[in-house]
Formats: C-alpha cells, structure tokens, sequence
C-alpha cells in the first residue's frame, strides 16, 4: 500500500468548488497564490490520482514532475492503489473522488483560504474520520 495523503484548500464556510473550478481560481491574492504552489511543491516527485477535472487542471509546467493517474468510477480502490506500492500516492478531490478514497488517506493537509463566496462543492469533514477500512 502506499502512503496516501490529500492536500485540499477550503473557504471560510468549507467551500471547495464551483463549476468544475476552485471558488477561487484566479484570484490573485497572496495567500491563493502561495496555496497553489505549496500544492505544487508537496506533490512534486509523488502520484497525483484524481478524477478526470483535476487531472486536466495540472498545468503542463508541473506534469514533468509528478505521476499523474486519472481514476474513474469502475476502478477498485485498493487494486488502483496497488499499483503505486511503495510511493506517497496525493488524492486529489472532489466529493465523487474523496466519498470513495478518504478511508486510506492517512494525512489530510487542509488550508483554509479567506474565502466565502458562492460554491457549489463543500468539504465534507465525514472524510477525515477514520472508519477503520485501512
């Protein structure tokens, strides 16, 4: 098994998303700026498994320096996760990904950003209980 993490940035209210986006995207404010490359320098080096959006979110400067592994809703779990033995495998999110992987993440890394606005996604704290399926 590897040794599966997650980082995720969430609003003031637990916002995560809105329209397939972070609520944030763009904004040019220093601590959203630093958030995105903390996440860019934690992952370097390590597996980024994540669904189908976040995957094509990664900018093509960062896919030279990390595993990039899209999952889909037919894979296993622990056969998919398999498969990178030995590595320090990121879980990238979204509900659809987090409701199924958050029982193998043993390390969340949460930052919360100064942001309350629209979203359309929440972070859902149910994730960070372990349920004893490790």
């Amino acid at each position: 098994m590897p040794d599966v993490r997650s980082m995720c940035a969430i609003g003031l209210s637990g916002q995560i998303g809105l329209n397939g986006h972070l609520p944030w995207e763009g904004n040019p404010d220093p601590e959203f700026r630093e958030d995105v490359a903390n996440f860019f320098r934690n992952t370097r080096g390590h597996v980024l498994m994540a669904g189908p959006t976040t995957c094509r979110a990664v900018p093509a400067y960062e896919r030279q320096f990390m595993t990039i592994f899209e999952l889909r809703s037919h894979m296993d779990p622990l056969e998919t996760l398999a498969k990178f033995a030995g590595r320090v495998v990121y879980i990238g999110g979204g509900p659809p990904v987090w409701d199924v992987y958050a029982k193998y993440i043993r390390h969340w890394d949460i930052t919360r950003l100064p942001y309350d606005g629209p979203a359309d996604r929440w972070f859902n704290p149910a994730w960070l209980v372990d349920n004893g399926q490790k």
